[in-house]
């Protein structure tokens, strides 16, 4: 591992000056970033570390939303009675995205900002697009079973690692980060991006940005909500496909839903065009089967990968039939 320096910052502002040193990274629980710097991925000058940082509360706003430091652990979150109980969601997704050591490492603002885990991105001796711009993407002619069908681009197929983020933009989630010229507050669907040409930018942020709080808008509804994740392993594995999901009833129609699917797509994929067909109609699974055809449309699924369009159709439709109890 490369020789680097360290600094732990009393407050915020000390923190994105640090950031603007160049080769400087932040360090919330270490626990994607160290990895990357093991495997050189990685190859910072400068650690912020951000632990000593007042950024580690949830609190309840004047509108009944949630704010949430982005140094709280993922472990705190996922056991807190507010989240439990007004956002299972969230709570799922927590603990399905890793071992309970790790969660108990890991601050939710580090979750949201960590890193791809596709092969080539994470191999120095392979041409990389995200890694070295301009490298090539090998991964559409080589390895890609667990990357995109939807949102890719000729420069990458990559998909996004956090289980955490799916449900956050399911719920219509807002992040805040501070830079050097103030702050700056975008929804988790703005905050991530889609490759594009540019795959090496994996959200909006401005360079040096510090994410310092989540948060979660008030949705009484969401108690009836849902996080599903199939992975070739019971634990410690990456989503094939994820499905986050919150249903709002009224009597046998559906008047609200939020849907977003992870595993897919380079960011969480907000699946609104089903949404849109869900809203106002049935709730039936063969409504909810139609509405996941519709969005899967878009889908751009390569030799090894195509099971997944199948796979995010079935996982969604058994969620919404199991949020709403619709007989299977």
């Amino acid at each position: 591992m490369k020789a680097f320096e360290y600094e732990r910052p009393v407050g915020v502002t000390e923190a994105v000056a640090l950031a603007r040193r160049a080769g400087s990274r932040f360090l919330g629980g270490g626990t994607n970033l160290v990895d990357l710097m093991k495997l050189g991925v990685e190859t910072p000058d400068l650690l912020v570390d951000l632990t000593g940082l007042d950024l580690a509360e949830v609190l309840e706003q004047p509108d009944g939303a949630l704010r949430i430091g982005a140094t709280v652990r993922n472990s705190d979150l996922s056991a807190n009675d507010a989240v439990r109980a007004r956002y299972p969601v969230l709570s799922q997704a927590l603990v399905a995205g890793a071992s309970g050591q790790l969660r108990n490492m890991a601050t939710v603002g580090g979750n949201m900002l960590q890193r791809t885990r596709c092969p080539y991105f994470q191999d120095v001796t392979k041409a990389c697009n995200k890694r070295v711009p301009g490298s090539g993407c090998p991964a559409r002619a080589g390895e890609h079973r667990n990357l995109a069908i939807l949102g890719a681009s000729e420069a990458c197929i990559a998909t996004s690692p956090s289980d955490f983020a799916v449900a956050l933009a399911a719920l219509d989630a807002g992040v805040t980060a501070l830079t050097t010229e103030g702050e700056v507050s975008l929804t988790v669907s703005d905050f991530f991006r889609l490759p594009g040409d540019e795959p090496q930018r994996d959200t909006n942020l401005p360079p040096g940005a510090l994410v310092t709080a989540l948060t979660v808008p008030r949705l009484d509804w969401a108690t009836r909500s849902a996080y599903r994740k199939v992975r070739d392993r019971a634990s410690y594995a990456f989503a094939l496909v994820s499905v986050a999901a919150a249903v709002d009833l009224d009597g046998d129609r559906v008047r609200d839903v939020r849907l977003a699917l992870g595993g897919v797509a380079h960011a969480p994929w907000r699946a609104t065009r089903a949404e849109e067909a869900l809203r106002g109609g049935p709730a039936t699974e063969e409504a909810f089967s139609a509405a996941l055809r519709g969005e899967l449309e878009a889908a751009e699924p390569l030799p090894h990968n195509g099971f997944k369009v199948d796979l995010a159709h079935n996982v969604a439709v058994r969620t919404l039939t199991e949020l709403t109890g619709v007989p299977a």
